[in-house]
């Protein structure tokens, strides 16, 4: 049985046990005056037997896919012949591969007898495989719901055991999440440690050339290629603050506006246009940044007689920075939006009643209650533009140029990792672990931007109250 046709399978036994633990609990229940004398409705009866027939059928069925291949691979090569099972790791591998391609029917031209032997050893233990995995998980579905069955009674906490079971599946969903956070922080850590082993960390953090690329003779210049990542910190910064002066005052005028003052037709139709923005791909962006905005910035440079005083590039981090700030102004209108809606009528009314003005109002109650979710959506904002790449790439270059002129090439510290993760690397070289290292430094700007946002919530919060 397939994998898609024992999935059906397993589904449509697990509906069939909710119904017949459903029926049994009303069927005991009959003799002792109905279902009023359960303890517990009958929907958990059933459900409980649901998951005790499926959650055993879900676990072996996951093992077995992990490690059935491993053990077809090691059942199969003990056939080859001993010249081939003393080749090395990497070898051994391309024989296997070679088996496997012939078992789908995509080998072309003559191969050797050993190989189609084993071919067909693997298609035959792939059929036993087939038949013993579906045979055990019926078998597990069919004790896990009998012992369910035989223990259902009127007295039986059907519902403490379903609420139990949740409350473990959450909690073991956080701790996925958790495991998952701290597997990809030490992971980045690791191989940042081993870039910082072959660079100096004061020359990562304080140096101001950036050229990861490792010239192929050692009397060349930068042979040890230079790894200063100031340029790629300004140029990320530079990129993301012109990008959140045009959307966060943007974004907040347009949420003030929308809760506030805008009629109920007029923020029907202008909040779902404004949302629109978000659904926009960012390759979008990158033609209009780098096709448009980007050509009119330095024509008009030009025509306004700048580029004699400072330099004008057709790629520009203003050009960049415009249209990402367009980009993320959904982010903070929208999460505005829904934290000034959520502010209490009765605040307003008050003030209101007070003798308070509209404007007044909004500046001195609504935007301090509100002001939490507001830093939540410009903090969300600013991460999203740290973490934009596409834009970066079409329409500010890739040069890491020094500088803090909105008008000239810089790049950014997303576009870098992905240049030098690119293609074929050697992860015991300089060029590639530097990925890391700019990948952990973004992950300690994150940090310390959630720590401050944190902090400056928790400040406002405790004034407000």
């Amino acid at each position: 049985m397939s994998l898609s046709v024992l999935l059906v399978f397993i589904v449509a036994v697990v509906l069939a046990a909710f119904i017949i633990g459903k029926t049994r609990a009303l069927k005991v229940s009959a003799f002792q005056g109905g279902a009023k004398t359960l303890n517990s409705l009958p929907y958990y009866y059933g459900m409980l037997t649901a998951l005790w027939t499926g959650i055993p059928a879900i676990i072996l069925l996951i093992l077995w896919q992990m490690f059935d291949r491993t053990i077809i691979d090691n059942l199969v090569i003990q056939y080859l012949p001993s010249d081939v099972q003393n080749m090395d790791g990497e070898q051994l591998g391309l024989v296997m591969n070679q088996v496997y391609t012939l078992v789908g029917g995509q080998q072309v031209g003559d191969v050797a007898p050993y190989i189609e032997q084993a071919a067909a050893k693997v298609s035959k233990l792939y059929r036993m495989s087939e038949w013993l995995q579906t045979s055990l998980i019926t078998l597990a579905m069919i004790i896990g719901a009998f012992v369910v069955y035989k223990r259902i009674h009127p007295e039986m906490k059907a519902r403490n055991h379903i609420e139990l079971f949740f409350k473990y599946s959450l909690l073991g969903c956080a701790c996925i999440a958790i495991i998952t956070t701290l597997g990809i922080v030490f992971s980045v850590l690791f191989e940042s440690i081993m870039f910082f082993q072959k660079v100096p960390v004061s020359e990562f953090l304080f140096g101001t050339q950036w050229s990861p690329q490792m010239a192929i003779r050692k009397d060349q210049v930068g042979s040890s290629g230079s790894f200063g990542a100031v340029p790629l910190f300004v140029g990320t910064m530079l990129i993301a603050f012109i990008a959140l002066i045009v959307a966060v005052p943007t974004g907040l005028m347009s949420a003030i506006y929308l809760a506030e003052y805008a009629p109920k037709k007029i923020r029907s139709i202008f909040k779902p246009l404004l949302e629109i923005l978000a659904g926009i791909p960012t390759v979008v962006y990158g033609f209009f940044a780098a096709l448009t905005v980007a050509p009119f910035i330095r024509d008009l440079a030009y025509s306004l007689g700048i580029n004699e005083y400072i330099s004008v590039s057709s790629e520009s981090a203003l050009a960049a920075g415009l249209v990402m700030g367009v980009m993320i102004i959904p982010f903070v209108s929208s999460l505005s939006d829904d934290v000034i809606n959520a502010v209490p009528q009765s605040l307003r009314d008050g003030a209101l009643g007070l003798g308070a003005t509209k404007s007044e109002v909004v500046k001195q109650v609504v935007i301090p209650a509100a002001l939490p979710g507001i830093v939540g959506g410009v903090l969300l904002a600013a991460s999203r533009a740290i973490g934009e790449t596409m834009i970066v790439v079409m329409a500010a270059g890739m040069a890491a140029n020094l500088t803090a002129n909105p008008l000239d090439s810089v790049t950014t510290v997303t576009v870098q990792i992905v240049t030098l993760l690119v293609g074929d690397q050697e992860f015991d070289s300089p060029k590639t672990l530097a990925a890391f290292a700019l990948g952990l430094m973004l992950f300690i700007v994150t940090l310390a931007l959630n720590y401050i946002a944190l902090h400056v919530v928790k400040k406002y919060r405790e004034q407000y109250d």
